[in-house]
């Protein structure tokens, strides 16, 4: 009987490890989660804001994004060329007054599709012959 009694404490104890072994395991991503987040907060900050202020569709593959990163007064709106590979970085535009986020999706797409309209228009006129 004491033979059956220690492999039973043994294998108890054997689940009890491999049990603690799999909760430390499922904890651990969330404890490095909230220890990065202090360090953030302890450098100065809660990390760069960014919001999506409008989109527009080249292609099934390709788009034009206009970014706001930044908060108030420091923030910088970028207009970037998205593919499935990479993403440039196609023009900085400055900071902005504020405005609301849809007023701000409907001035930049309406900017970039006067933009894209005007470059249409000049590519497809015959180039003017500078000579006689």
């Amino acid at each position: 009987m004491d033979n059956s009694a220690t492999a039973s404490v043994s294998s108890f104890q054997t689940i009890a490890v491999l049990v603690l072994f799999i909760a430390v395991m499922a904890v651990l991503p969330w404890l490095l989660r909230r220890w990065q987040q202090r360090q953030m907060v302890a450098r100065g900050g809660q990390g760069v804001q960014t919001q999506v202020l409008s989109t527009v569709a080249l292609s099934p593959g390709q788009r034009i994004v206009v970014v706001e990163v930044g908060q108030g007064g420091h923030s910088t709106r970028l207009v970037l060329g998205v593919t499935a590979q990479n993403i440039h970085c196609l023009h900085v535009l400055g900071s902005a007054a504020p405005a609301g986020a849809a007023d701000v999706a409907a001035a930049s797409s309406a900017s970039f599709a006067g933009a894209m309209e005007q470059l249409q228009q000049a590519s497809s006129q015959p180039a003017a012959s500078t000579h006689p």
